[in-house]
């Protein structure tokens, strides 16, 4: 079994497992068993190089001339991005976005265990999200020396974000997947922070769309 290097990994290299972890999914979906380096580059518009490079940064997979056993691959991949660890999440937050994360995201397959959404508007106390019933965020203290989660998900206004992460983490939460609208300043170094910014995201594809445009447009000048 390939060890992990547990330092010195790109980030990139990081971003990039669980794409490889999802679409070797896919692959072994479609009845596919087996695959080199070259073929996964093809369908995932990487280099085989890159593969090889990103896969050798934890030990290495795969034998020359076989390719990779994907049941292997992924069950390795699996363990390096910490799926088996069912770690305890809560979430913050039952408005629209807490609401679709809590009942659209299937967290067991994330290496996440929903356990707690937790909300400040006492008139959603009690109501029901994804089986769980909100509690009022009064209620954290007790909760979290009982179940003790590791994982907190933000969807709570900016203004709040960072006095709540801050407390969090004296409770003893290790990690933030912040949808706040505002990134994280955390002073400790142990402390994991994922902002996202869905903005951030469509903005990028607007950008794309507008250069496309602007391609499009230089090309119709060209032809008048």
């Amino acid at each position: 079994m390939p060890k992990a290097k547990k330092s010195g990994i790109s980030t990139l290299v990081i971003k990039r497992l669980p794409r490889y972890y999802r679409f070797i999914g896919e692959l072994i979906k479609q009845g596919v068993v087996r695959s080199s380096s070259g073929e996964l580059a093809a369908k995932m518009s990487l280099t085989a190089s890159q593969i090889r490079q990103d896969l050798n940064c934890f030990g290495g997979f795969g034998q020359q001339g076989y390719g990779y056993n994907l049941i292997e691959l992924r069950t390795e991949i699996g363990k390096i991005l910490g799926i088996d660890k069912g770690y305890k999440t809560v979430l913050f937050g039952a408005g629209n976005l807490g609401k679709a994360i809590a009942s659209h995201m299937n967290f067991g397959e994330y290496g996440c265990d929903l356990v707690g959404i937790f909300d400040s508007d006492l008139r959603k106390e009690n109501e029901k999200v994804a089986d769980l019933s909100v509690m009022s965020i009064d209620k954290m203290e007790d909760f979290f020396a009982q179940v003790h989660p590791q994982v907190a998900i933000l969807c709570i206004p900016k203004a709040s974000a960072q006095e709540l992460a801050d407390k969090l983490v004296s409770l003893g939460i290790k990690a933030f997947w912040n949808f706040s609208h505002y990134d994280l300043k955390m002073s400790h170094s142990d402390i994991i922070v994922e902002n996202v910014h869905l903005g951030d995201s469509i903005m990028t594809l607007a950008y794309g769309l507008t250069n496309l445009n602007a391609h499009s447009d230089d090309e119709s000048s060209d032809d008048a």
